[in-house]
């Protein structure tokens, strides 16, 4: 079989999820598993963290289905809400929670006659501008619902812009803007992202939505004592399964883009961007083979990708090669470094990792 699978530390999620919680002791944490779960599978993650979690945050109705068809019954949160009234049925039915961030929304849930009441998260535009109401407006959409038959519970919800800077100027802002609105309506707040989790105390709010750290990825411009204490969940891990001999100034790959500059052994490696692997991965791209570092020489294929392992004499067919994640070793190689080198960021790679890499759970389930 091919080697290339994604190997998904089950124990480190829940790891993550505790460090969240120790960040914020006063706060309930909400595990986003929207996307599958950032690449790693939500039904599994959600599986993981079921008995941990109070609640799960995905972006839409179909992957809060798919968690109740697996057997989820803990509380989930639509972030971006209902797409159609329609939807509200299915709300009413599977006991989702859901975010409004928009007139025709609050027009929908005003005239829906559900069987129970609908707890809600009212969405907020502090800066963003992106979804969300004015600041100025919300105060009078958050007295409409709160007096509304159909909502239950009822929070405020914003999304902060630069949490993961180190400038704090436009944070503030925000954070003032959001401060002022909550206490003339003295409204609970859902507010804090990873970045806010890990770096903000003051935006940890009765809700808090870590994401990306769940999976053990650092979402700061600048790591701190709490990021370095994240584990990586997924190990993107392959082999190698040829090897070649270049004299002093061969090309590798298409286009000859890496020339050897010296004589150099290339592995080929069963990994490309046809397995969502980065095509635009520069030359010098780290991985680790058998535990040591080496780097991507040419351009990534559609199934293979290749290495300079020159340094690394005991490299041989069946090697382990860690794209990103955990060697057998226990090096580790972030994801973010990865991504640093694709001109990206974290989330686009763990995504990106698309079905033909099998997905291998590790660690206990509960």
């Amino acid at each position: 079989m091919r080697p290339l699978v994604a190997d998904i530390d089950l124990d480190a999620l829940r790891h993550n999820y505790q460090l969240a919680c120790r960040c914020a002791p006063q706060s309930r944490s909400v595990a986003v598993i929207k996307a599958d779960a950032y690449g790693h599978g939500a039904l599994a993650c959600a599986q993981a963290l079921e008995a941990h979690a109070p609640a799960f945050a995905v972006a839409c109705i179909e992957e809060a289905l798919a968690l109740r068809q697996g057997g989820i019954t803990t509380p989930i949160v639509l972030l971006e809400g209902i797409f159609s009234a329609d939807e509200l049925a299915l709300v009413d039915t599977h006991g989702f929670w859901i975010a409004v961030h928009s007139q025709w929304q609050v027009d929908a849930l005003l005239a829906a006659a559900p069987r129970q009441p609908i707890p809600v998260w009212l969405k907020v535009d502090s800066g963003m501008h992106r979804l969300g109401f004015a600041i100025e407006e919300a105060a009078a959409i958050w007295r409409q619902l709160l007096a509304a038959p159909s909502v239950a519970s009822l929070h405020l919800m914003s999304h902060f812009a630069t949490a993961d800077a180190q400038d704090s100027r436009y944070f503030n802002q925000q954070m003032a803007r959001l401060q002022g609105l909550a206490s003339e309506l003295e409204a609970p707040l859902c507010l804090a992202n990873s970045p806010a989790t890990l770096a903000w105390p003051v935006a940890h709010g009765d809700w808090n939505r870590p994401g990306v750290m769940l999976y053990g990825s650092d979402p700061l411009e600048v790591a701190n004592n709490i990021t370095r204490q994240l584990k990586p969940v997924m190990t993107l891990r392959s082999e190698i399964i040829a090897l070649r001999e270049l004299e002093e100034g061969e090309p590798v790959g298409y286009s000859g883009r890496w020339r050897a500059p010296r004589r150099s052994r290339i592995a080929v490696v069963a990994c490309g961007y046809g397995d969502g692997y980065d095509r635009h991965a520069r030359d010098g791209t780290p991985v680790l083979v058998n535990g040591q570092r080496c780097a991507i020489a040419g351009k990534v294929s559609m199934d293979m990708l290749t290495v300079d392992v020159t340094d690394v004499p005991d490299a041989g067919i069946g090697s382990e090669v860690v794209l990103w994640g955990s060697a057998s070793n226990g090096e580790v190689l972030p994801v973010d470094e990865v991504a640093r080198y694709c001109d990206t960021i974290s989330y686009t790679l763990l995504t990106g990792v698309l079905p033909r890499a099998p997905r291998l759970y590790h660690g206990r389930s509960d």
